[in-house]
């Protein structure tokens, strides 16, 4: 089944999943095309210091880490296309996914396109992102230690990081624009344990403020949307909990999904409703989204890869 103008493993996505199943499919020998997408390096590209990848003993920059795994993959002999996919064919085989240049047949398919933070899109929001403004407690909140930090949303996450920052921050006020928590029981029990957690509650934020100059968050502008009051909330960090968007357009009418468009994997395992095709880090994971549990699920989709492919017959 072995044909020269078909790869043997495509890998759509330039994150830490992508770049790492690249690396493993690499230095098994597979040479694999990787398609980086319109947002090379994903979310990490967004992030300035990086804490929590293991291996640095100080921060990195997010852009330089997606740079090095880039790199440590092309040196392995992954080629990279400055490409993006725009329409893919799962029900042949080899699958056929068409890009924006070029056709391009696959023995197999590692999607590792990641999914992209839900942000509010007011002023400032955009200007102080990673000067204050995050989407993610787990992966920053550290910077915000001993400081009076914000929270917005109502659902689980925003809950999960509230109660996350209240261990590390001096006050955590958690802004929600109904009267009532979308929440699990259990998750709102939590929350009104923390003595340093506060509600507010029919509300919204419309501008996160502070000298953009500098980079310094110092306040959001905060709609009561009952009594049309506008107040002012003096904070050093604001973290937006509003949910994910995971990237999988391409993939909804092939792959198994949940509710919320995450591509549902086997249990402890990469693999997706069709055999050959494989999915790594934040487009099926909603629960860490992590860069090192990205990297993890990376390396496993290569290896599930090499398995397909040998049982296969193709390599």
């Amino acid at each position: 089944m072995k044909n020269e103008n078909v790869e043997k493993v495509l890998i759509i996505g330039s994150g830490p999943a992508g770049y790492t199943a690249a690396i493993y499919c690499s230095r098994a020998g597979l040479s694999p095309t990787l398609v980086s997408g319109l947002e090379p390096g994903g979310q990490l590209t967004i992030t300035t210091d990086v804490e929590n990848y293991p291996g640095f003993e100080k921060p990195i920059q997010g852009p330089w880490l997606m740079e090095q795994m880039k790199n440590q993959a092309s040196s392995f002999g992954t080629k990279i296309l400055n490409d993006y996919v725009i329409d893919v064919d799962l029900k042949k085989f080899p699958f056929e996914v068409q890009t924006e240049k070029k056709k391009i047949k696959s023995f197999s398919i590692i999607i590792a396109t990641g999914a992209k933070a839900k942000w509010l899109e007011i002023p400032g929001e955009k200007e102080f992102m990673g000067f204050g403004v995050s989407a993610c407690a787990t992966c920053d909140g550290f910077f915000f230690k001993d400081k009076d930090v914000a929270v917005v949303g109502g659902g689980n996450t925003a809950v999960e990081e509230a109660i996350f920052l209240s261990n590390l921050c001096n006050k955590v006020h958690l802004i929600h624009r109904r009267n009532q928590l979308r929440a699990e029981k259990i998750l709102r029990d939590r929350l009104e344990e923390k003595k340093n957690i506060s509600m507010i509650w029919d509300s919204e934020v419309k501008e996160v403020r502070g000298n953009i100059e500098k980079k310094i968050l110092e306040n959001l502008e905060i709609l009561n949307l009952k009594s049309n009051q506008k107040t002012f909330l003096p904070v050093e960090g604001f973290f937006v909990a509003i949910g994910h968007s995971p990237a999988t357009n391409l993939f909804t009418k092939w792959l198994n999904m949940d509710d919320e468009g995450y591509i549902i994997t086997k249990a402890d395992s990469t693999k997706t409703s069709i055999e050959g095709i494989f999915a790594a880090g934040d487009v099926t994971d909603k629960i860490y989204r992590q860069a090192v549990t990205a990297a993890g699920m990376g390396c496993m989709s290569a290896l599930e890869a090499e398995i397909f492919l040998n049982l296969k017959k193709i390599i």
